[in-house]
């Protein structure tokens, strides 16, 4: 058969012709401490999802070339790699589907790592994405994104201590596969990013001990027990909860509001009347979301956020937890 695609472990003597590089979307639930009095800060806990994602497809060129959404980035990411591994060679990247920029979804992280990760498998090397994460800037605060991205699941970070490269991985569950998420978008918005992120740090207080202390037992004594057990309504508390008492302190960053979208706060609002649990926001947004049992009732939620006055403006989905992460396949 001509030009056979083939997946990257199997065992081949020649480099492939190219490679694609598929990425899932993150939900960024929630941080930890954001007091940082035990020698560490912030800790996170997230969760990898279907229906959003990155795909990025590298062969090798004369010249570095990129086209395709977020292909600044990707380029910056291109030229980094390449320097680092030493390459005597370009690429053309196309990036062929982008998880949208700035809206708490993980975007930077994984386009950075799945560009990473296509380079070194296009030229045989070994996979090092805790490395690249590094190289290429990411996990300053949260080490979800580099967590999720090779396995996918749920992940807790430990958040950064004065040695840290990357927050460390402390846990990882499965996530019930017949549960679904109501992801709502609201493209006219982007969340806080760049200088402006830094910034908003910097003026925060630091959490008081004790509302650390609780986030903190909110995830290991509720959120993941109830993953385990498959205890939607337990988790959806913690989460909701978590959201909520972040939400507060994040406020002065976000117009006093918990959420950064107004139309997305209403619709989540109304969603939590209908049944829906888990509500929040990933990230500084804008993007929200709410949990539900099963397609059905996440079908019946959709329908109701997109028929609500606040809803009409905005991107409704419906995804499901993702339990596998980076996908690549290789061209001969």
């Amino acid at each position: 058969m001509k030009n056979p695609e083939r997946r990257l472990n199997v065992i081949s003597s020649a480099p492939p012709a190219s490679v694609s590089v598929t990425v899932p979307a993150r939900l960024h639930l929630g941080f930890l401490d954001l007091n940082g009095g035990l020698g560490r800060k912030f800790g996170s806990i997230g969760l990898a999802i279907s229906g959003l994602r990155t795909q990025v497809t590298i062969t090798r060129a004369a010249q570095t070339r990129v086209e395709g959404p977020d292909a600044d980035r990707a380029q910056r990411h291109l030229d980094a790699m390449r320097d680092r591994l030493s390459l005597d060679t370009g690429h053309h990247a196309k990036v062929n589907e982008a998880i949208p920029v700035h809206a708490g979804l993980g975007s930077g992280t994984q386009l950075a790592l799945g560009v990473a990760w296509g380079v070194r498998a296009l030229h045989k090397l070994r996979q090092n994405p805790e490395e690249d994460a590094v190289l290429l800037g990411r996990g300053a605060r949260s080490g979800i994104g580099a967590g999720v991205f090779y396995v996918g699941g749920l992940a807790v970070d430990g958040g950064r201590g004065e040695q840290t490269k990357m927050p460390p991985i402390v846990g990882r569950a499965f996530f019930p596969e017949h549960w679904r998420i109501v992801v709502v978008l609201d493209p006219k918005r982007q969340g806080v990013h760049g200088a402006d992120e830094i910034d908003a740090f910097s003026r925060l207080a630091p959490m008081a001990a004790a509302d650390a202390a609780h986030l903190c037992r909110l995830v290991l004594m509720k959120a993941l027990p109830a993953v385990a057990e498959a205890d939607l309504i337990s988790f959806g508390s913690a989460i909701t909860e978590l959201q909520a008492r972040l939400g507060d302190y994040f406020a002065p960053a976000q117009g006093g509001e918990r959420f950064s979208s107004p139309d997305v706060a209403a619709v989540l609002r109304h969603l939590e009347t209908q049944g829906a649990c888990g509500i929040g926001q990933s990230s500084w947004g804008p993007t929200g979301f709410a949990f539900s049992e099963s397609e059905t009732q996440a079908n019946q939620l959709a329908a109701l956020a997109r028929q609500h006055p606040n809803g009409r403006g905005l991107d409704i989905r419906i995804c499901a937890g993702l339990n596998r992460g980076v996908e690549i396949t290789a061209q001969e």
